[in-house]
C-alpha cells in the first residue's frame, strides 16, 4: 500500500567492518525507530532545522554527507571547520540525546568530486572518525574507507544501518564533453565505486543480515541516473551487481538513504525477483539547497522534487512493517510524505 502526500505551496558512533565484529548498539526503542538524516552542512551557514530535529526526537541522527565544506583540503582548516559544527548549541543538544552516525562525501573528503586519486585520503579519514568521535584504538581507523553498519534492535525486531564510503575507492568518472551534463556514465564494467573489499563486506552484510529492514547509506544518489552529476549511475555494471546482491541475499526491506544533490526527492524502482519495492529516499541540503532548481528527468521519481532546505525522516514500525518517509522543513514543516509496508 502506498501513500504519496505533497504539502500545499511545496511541491555517535561507528561499528562493524571486516576485521572487527559489529557493536550493538544501546539505543532503546520499542515498535518504532526513528531516524533523521541530511547532507549538505557548510559550517559557515547557520543550520536553521537542528531545532525541528529536536522537536521529532530521534533516535538516530545519519551524517549523509559533505557534513563540512572543507575542499581544497588543508588538515588545519578541516579541524577547525569540524570543530565549528561540534560546538553549535542545537547540534551538541542532539549529540546529548540522539546517536549519531554517517558517511562523507566530497566536500567533507576533502576533493570536490574526488575519488581515489585523493592523496591525502587517509588523513583525512582520521579526522572524520575524530569528528564522530571514534576511539583511537578502533579497528576502523586501521582499515582503508569508511565503511561500517550498526544494528538496532527491539523486542519487536531490528534494523541495520549500513554505511558506505563512495569516495575513497571510486574510480575515475567520464567527463561529459558532448553536453551540459558534467558526467557521463562509464563503460559498461569500466571502474568501480566501492572497491573489492568493501563489495566483499557489503555482500557479507546484506546476506547475513536477520534484520527487518536494511537501510544503506549512500552519499550518491542510487536511482537517478539522467542528471550527469556523481550517481551510481556512472557505472552502470556497479547499480547492476547491487540489485542483484539484494536480490540474491534475500535481505529484507532495503531502503536506500542519499543526499549530495541540494534537493530532495523519493525514487522508487521494482528489482525483478524481489517482493517488494525499493526507494531512494534523497535529503539535500541542511544550509544551502538548489531554489532556482527548475526540473531534470528522472525516471524513478515518486512525487515531487522539494528545493528548499529539509531533512529527512524515516519511521519505521517493526510491528506493522509500516514505513512513514517524511520531508521536514524550517518550523518542522512537512513538505512530503510517502508511505510503504513491507
Amino acid at each position: 500500500m502506498l501513500r504519496l502526500i505533497c504539502a500545499l505551496g511545496a511541491l555517535t558512533l561507528f561499528s562493524g567492518c571486516s576485521s572487527a565484529k559489529q557493536k550493538s548498539s544501546k539505543v532503546k526503542f520499542d515498535k518504532e525507530l526513528v531516524i533523521a538524516f541530511g547532507s549538505c552542512d557548510n559550517q559557515k551557514i547557520e543550520n536553521l532545522l537542528w531545532d525541528d530535529v529536536l522537536k521529532n526526537n530521534p533516535d538516530v541522527w545519519i551524517w549523509g554527507g559533505d557534513n563540512i565544506y572543507s575542499d581544497p583540503y588543508n588538515k588545519y582548516k578541516m579541524i577547525g571547520d569540524y570543530d565549528t559544527q561540534l560546538r553549535g548549541d542545537d547540534y551538541r543538544e542532539l549529540m546529548k540525546s540522539t546517536e549519531i552516525i554517517g558517511v562523507w562525501d566530497d566536500h567533507d573528503y576533502g576533493l570536490n568530486d574526488g575519488g581515489v586519486e585523493f592523496e591525502h585520503k587517509k588523513e583525512s579519514e582520521q579526522l572524520f572518525y575524530d569528528f564522530f568521535n571514534e576511539p583511537k584504538n578502533s579497528a576502523l581507523r586501521k582499515r582503508e574507507g569508511t565503511y561500517s553498519s550498526r544494528t538496532y534492535t527491539s523486542n519487536a525486531g531490528s534494523v541495520k544501518i549500513i554505511l558506505l564510503d563512495t569516495r575513497y575507492f571510486r574510480s575515475p568518472l567520464t567527463k561529459d564533453f558532448g553536453s551540459s551534463k558534467r558526467y557521463m556514465p562509464n563503460a559498461y564494467g569500466d571502474g568501480t565505486l566501492l572497491g573489492a573489499e568493501q563489495w566483499k563486506w557489503l555482500e557479507q552484510e546484506l546476506i547475513s543480515s536477520k534484520a527487518d529492514f536494511n537501510v544503506i547509506v549512500s552519499s550518491i544518489q542510487v536511482l537517478s541516473n539522467k542528471h550527469g552529476y556523481e550517481m551510481w549511475g556512472n557505472f552502470p555494471h556497479e547499480v547492476d551487481k547491487l540489485f542483484n546482491l539484494i536480490t540474491t541475499s534475500r535481505a529484507k526491506g532495503v531502503i536506500f538513504l542519499s543526499g549530495d544533490r541540494h534537493i530532495s526527492e523519493f525514487s522508487k524502482i521494482n528489482i525483478n525477483g524481489l517482493g517488494y519495492p525499493v526507494y531512494d529516499f534523497t535529503s539535500s541540503g541542511l544550509t544551502h539547497s538548489y531554489d532556482k532548481f527548475n526540473g531534470e528527468e528522472n525516471p524513478f521519481r515518486e512525487g515531487k522534487v522539494i528545493k528548499q532546505r529539509s531533512f529527512g525522516l524515516l519511521k519505521l514500525n517493526l510491528e506493522t512493517r509500516k514505513v512513514k518517509m517524511q520531508m521536514v522543513g524550517d518550523g518542522n514543516i512537512l513538505l512530503q510524505e510517502l508511505d510503504q509496508v513491507y
